[in-house]
């Protein structure tokens, strides 16, 4: 097991020779040798952590957002093994950048950075400091632009680059926040693996699609690739503009200084749903031709912060880009990896991170692509996905059926935005319509992404869609209801790496939160029925004419066991998904089921 790690004199007693010449090719003496140990094809913990070096550096971004006639400076806390320093020999880094280190914490225990009386940085959130450092590698925890200690506004993926670009003798570091003391980053090798879930791990996928140099892997966890897809489902605004950012984030100095910048954003984005210039520069998957890192991407399929079709997205574009890639897929919530098989992904990610920022040849990529829970707690790896092989369509019907051929009839929803898509699936309301085939003669495994067609006229000039598909049947699942992870606290520990009096490498254990269910809702999708032609470009609906629009559900691996019926569910507003704040529309909509269908990604 992969617990509390100590050093130990015989693991730094090993001869490197052989390694560098597998490695570099060239002979040991021609190559800078290495600042790690390798033993049994992994990196050993022979530094120190309780002597590793803690400092900050200001990096320039290059930018003025904050408008104060300075250009803003990140806060990059680094901790780094103090041996290679001492002998001349550089490390890789380990980068995070977030807006969260001071306002809400990372990590299933919300850890912040916390800071000595004279600013040294002491607690790293996650384990990340604790376990990789006595391996040879540095941890940099950024504080994205206007959070924390940075100045400037809030530009995530400006603020990772300006740290990549300073590790790499691009970019200019400080001492401190305002003063003209230069700090070079000569330990650092100029290999960047970027890591982070949620917010940090968008940040990741952003900085990968920018194509900086020095970036070598990312790993995104729980993370949006098309910031127009989270924020608006296929031309509708899923909040208001208030609601709307990251300002939460901002220390006191940004929380004044950024209006101006935040304001700027705000209009350039809109409020009418289109799909413009503001939304195609933060949409990374379409820059995935942009990306020379290896990615290693991980997604919870019952995510309901930030949605599978994200990761779908973002598989599907870097997979057509040849990059290479790796991903954890399971039926959890917005969850971390490393709360779901702890030992088995702290394993994964470190012979990950040897092999793209060590350069060690231990053959992860070679080996099968997928690490999928099936259901909970049961994980099989594959070589690939989606696995679906053919598609299936289904068509719903006057009467309430769901079968393989078109329907006939119609059906009319009352648009309600105080009812959410789990009341849909299990309570009698006119804001929705409910279709279900017969039970299932054999088990029928979903995977991939599948897609509506809706025709539909509203009473209204506007209208909210809403759809979900739903395995009605018996079953024990993840509790992620209501936004809910899928996993519940422990009262025990394990420790992963070594600790500090300021920072413990020991976290709470977790297992699998389960509820008994009798159904399951699987894939879901929102749409503005305006933009039935164009993303780019709303209209105004005519009262009484129908409308024929597509769009792609959330993405999926779901086995619908015999016996269960698949159900399709039309409705409006979705009161789980969509900001009461935004306006009520009050339509009325008229499907025509002849013209609405469900097409489905089967597997075998």
């Amino acid at each position: 097991m992969i617990g509390f790690t100590r050093r130990s004199a015989s693991s730094v007693l090993v001869v490197l020779t052989a390694f560098v010449l597998a490695v570099t090719g060239a002979p040991a003496a021609s190559a800078e040798p290495p600042a790690f140990v390798l033993r049994d094809g992994v990196s050993q913990p022979v530094f120190s952590y309780q002597n590793a070096i803690r400092e900050t550096a200001w990096v320039e971004t290059g930018q003025d957002l904050d408008r104060d006639g300075r250009i803003d400076r990140v806060a990059a806390d680094i901790i780094r093994p103090a041996e290679p320093a001492a002998r001349g020999r550089r490390v890789p880094v380990i980068m995070d950048v977030s807006p969260y280190y001071a306002c809400c914490g990372r990590g299933n225990e919300n850890q912040k950075k916390t800071y000595a009386a004279d600013g040294t940085p002491e607690q790293f959130p996650l384990f990340y400091d604790n376990y990789f450092v006595p391996r040879g590698y540095a941890v940099v925890l950024v504080d994205v632009g206007g959070t924390n200690r940075s100045s400037g506004c809030f530009d995530d993926v400006a603020s990772g680059n300006a740290v990549v670009n300073w590790l790499n003798g691009r970019a200019r570091g400080f001492r401190s926040p305002a003063g003209q003391d230069t700090v070079k980053a000569g330990w650092a090798n100029g290999a960047v693996g970027a890591i982070g879930k949620s917010q940090d791990g968008t940040t990741a996928i952003g900085m990968a699609a920018s194509g900086i140099d020095g970036l070598k892997t990312v790993v995104p966890i729980e993370s949006v690739s098309d910031n127009y897809a989270q924020h608006i489902a296929n031309g509708s605004p899923i909040v208001t503009p208030e609601n709307d950012g990251s300002a939460f984030t901002y220390n006191e100095r940004a929380a004044q200084l950024c209006q101006p910048y935040e304001q700027d954003n705000a209009a350039r984005a809109g409020t009418n749903g289109d799909y413009n210039e503001y939304w195609k520069q933060l949409n990374y998957a379409a820059n995935a031709k942009n990306v020379h890192a290896s990615v290693f991407s991980v997604q919870g399929f019952q995510d309901g912060a930030v949605a599978p079709n994200q990761f779908t997205l973002w598989w599907d574009a870097i997979g057509r880009a040849g990059v290479t890639r790796k991903a954890w897929l399971s039926q959890a919530g917005h969850t971390d990896p490393f709360d779901l098989q702890r030992e088995q992904w702290v394993a994964t990610l470190h012979r990950w991170f040897d092999r793209w920022l060590l350069g060690v040849r231990n053959g992860i990529e070679r080996e099968p692509a997928i690490h999928l829970e099936q259901t909970p707690g049961q994980w099989v790896d594959l070589p690939q996905w989606p696995a679906a092989t053919r598609q299936g369509t289904l068509w719903p019907s006057a009467g309430g059926t769901l079968a393989n051929r078109p329907g006939v009839g119609t059906a009319t929803v009352v648009d309600d935005p105080a009812i959410d898509r789990e009341q849909w699936a299990t309570q009698d309301s006119t804001a929705r319509a409910v279709f279900t085939t017969d039970p299932l003669t054999r088990p029928e495994r979903l995977s991939g992404t599948p897609s509506v067609t809706v025709t539909a006229s509203s009473d209204k000039p506007v209208a909210r869609l809403g759809v979900a598909l739903v395995d009605y049947g018996p079953a024990s699942t993840r509790n992620t209801v209501e936004y809910g992870s899928g996993i519940k606290n422990l009262d025990t520990r394990s420790c992963w790496g070594e600790s500090s009096a300021a920072d413990s490498a020991c976290f709470l254990d977790t297992t699998a939160d389960l509820v008994d269910v009798d159904h399951v809702i699987v894939a879901v999708g929102w749409a503005d029925l305006g933009h039935y032609a164009s993303l780019e470009h709303g209209v105004a609906l005519t009262p009484g004419t129908p409308y024929t629009i597509t769009f792609p559900l959330t993405g999926l691996d779901h086995v619908v066991p015999a016996g269960h019926r698949l159900g399709l569910i039309v409705g409006g507003t979705d009161a789980m998904l969509f900001d009461p704040a935004l306006p009520r529309l009050d339509d009325t909509l008229t499907f025509t089921l002849a013209a609405t269908s469900v097409t489905l990604p089967l597997a075998g």
